[in-house]
């Protein structure tokens, strides 16, 4: 797949920067992990456990041809060494995006900070935070930046 956005032929067009890709590629990426989340509420509706809809989002990215690890072990880095606290990503998509999942009530402040940090210590820039305890899945989503690619 060629990731050429200037007019072909066009002389002087100006080639997309770097950053610009990048953010394309992981708008792409949530757009297609935003639709994949909603098939398995379709599916399954709220309710579950939360362990019920990874395991079945997992799936369905996988069956839609994306590189998905649950689960990935996420060390904290304290004074130069890697420390195992037991922080695990729910999901990480093509390596570039983050996904946790919550089956609660009401997204927190702290859902979204926990987001935020997975970010800063995995240096990715885009998370997504799912609620599937919702009647309606877009209801329950929040995309989560950090130093997002210019």
């Amino acid at each position: 797949m060629k990731n050429d956005f200037t007019a072909e032929g066009a002389e002087g067009a100006e080639k997309p920067k770097t950053g610009e890709i990048m953010k394309e590629k992981l708008n792409a990426i949530s757009e297609s992990i935003i639709g994949a989340a909603i098939a398995v509420h379709r599916e399954l509706g709220p309710g579950l456990l939360e362990a019920a809809y990874e395991a079945c989002l997992e799936y369905e990215l996988q069956d839609r041809g994306f590189l998905v690890e649950r689960q990935h072990p996420l060390p904290v880095r304290y004074r130069g060494v890697l420390v195992d606290c037991g922080f695990r990503l729910d999901l990480r998509v093509n390596g570039l995006v983050i996904v946790e999942l919550k089956a609660v009530e009401k997204l927190e402040k702290i859902h979204e900070a926990q987001v935020n940090t997975y970010l800063r210590l995995t240096n990715l820039h885009l998370g997504l935070l799912m609620n599937f305890n919702v009647l309606r899945l877009v209801d329950g989503v929040k995309r989560v930046v950090r130093d997002f690619p210019e």
